[in-house]
């Protein structure tokens, strides 16, 4: 007869790393912090309250097992933007819980949340994505964000300096099954007295300059290149609309429980 405490398998004698290097406090109140927002480092030195080098220190634990990226900001060259690659984290986490016993392996869910009765009869939450020029990334998200949402958004997007939508924007878009090629660019003046539930910012520059809404709306930044700034062409408008694509799944299960 086996002892009552002898064990049954072999079991790893330590936790996966994912959970020891999350696990640690001042990680995961970053995660935290990032999982709302993109920050520079000196804004998530004075939310965690560490000194700089420490923020810096366990930034730097993150984002070497791929859990946080960085870019440098397109408005200073000298400032750094962190961002939580929330797909990663849900794909490393469902290995760790798989790693301590298969019935808790994490479920995929659904790409987006599938509205219930109750969710359809609230009024649709206003969202106004911002960027520049308002000519690819913040239309692009504008019609991602009323396709993916199934009507439980209702978008808008603008810009500091509008300019001609892009070509390439209403291409990536149209291969998405959505037509944008009627829509103007707009500045974020014309919505100075909406409400909003959130605004979004995509350009850095514009994050600068965002206007106060009405309202007090909850703000989030994400950092995302201008795909029309390179040389790249097409193929980083395809990416820019696969990183915007998964920003709003995660959003729109975020404000599931808004």
């Amino acid at each position: 007869m086996t002892a009552p405490n002898a064990p049954t398998a072999a079991l790893p004698a330590e936790p996966p790393d994912v959970l020891r290097l999350t696990g640690h406090p001042v990680r995961w109140q970053l995660m935290n912090e990032l999982a709302r927002s993109d920050r520079m480092v000196r804004e998530l030195t004075a939310l965690v309250g560490q000194r700089q080098s420490l923020t810096s220190y366990h930034l730097g634990q993150l984002c070497g097992v791929g859990l946080v990226t960085k870019r440098r900001s397109s408005a200073d060259g000298r400032d750094t933007y962190y961002s939580l690659d929330l797909a990663t984290c849900r794909d490393r986490l469902a290995e760790a819980g798989a790693a301590l016993h298969p019935g808790l392996r994490l479920v995929p869910a659904a790409s987006t949340p599938a509205p219930d009765g109750t969710q359809r009869s609230r009024s649709p939450l206003r969202v106004l994505f911002l960027c520049t020029g308002n000519s690819s990334r913040s239309q692009m998200a504008e019609a991602l964000a009323e396709q993916l949402s199934g009507g439980r958004i209702a978008a808008a997007s603008a810009g500091s300096r509008p300019k001609e939508l892009h070509p390439h924007a209403v291409r990536v878009m149209r291969e998405r099954g959505v037509d944008i090629s009627g829509r103007r660019s707009t500045h974020f003046g014309e919505f100075a007295e909406e409400r909003f539930d959130r605004v979004i910012s995509l350009c850095d520059r514009v994050r600068e300059a965002c206007p106060e809404f009405p309202g007090n709306p909850e703000t989030a930044h994400w950092s995302i290149a201008d795909p029309a700034s390179g040389e790249a062409g097409y193929p980083a408008f395809v990416r820019t609309a696969d990183v915007l694509t998964t920003r709003i799944r995660f959003l729109l299960h975020a404000l599931e429980h808004t």
